[in-house]
């Protein structure tokens, strides 16, 4: 007999990332994001982002604990898409001035 788990503050779509069922643009990983670049507790994050319910938290960072190589894969992912976006955009204005004086 196989056990599953259910997480009740989550929708997790097949082949979609999971996400809050309250609140559906905010996804799993950008939770464990907090808790993995700051150490951020739940309490924590709640204080932080005031719009979340501490249940969120809680669900959210269980099911990163019960999947964690998926969503670690979806925040490398994320993080090589925006380092390769930011390596390919252009120089701003502001950094284009501060060439051109001699500053950078």
């Amino acid at each position: 007999m196989t056990l599953q788990a259910a997480y009740p503050h989550l929708d997790t779509p097949v082949g979609e990332s999971p996400r809050l069922h309250r609140l559906p643009r905010i996804r799993v990983a950008q939770i464990v994001t907090d808790y993995l670049a700051h150490g951020w507790s739940v309490d924590e994050m709640c204080r932080q982002h005031p719009h979340l319910l501490p249940a969120e938290v809680h669900a959210a960072m269980a099911y990163y604990f019960d999947h964690q190589p998926q969503i670690d894969a979806e925040i490398r992912a994320e993080w090589e898409q925006a380092s390769h976006a930011r390596s390919a955009a252009p120089d701003s204005p502001f950094v284009l001035r501060m060439k051109m004086k001699g500053l950078l």
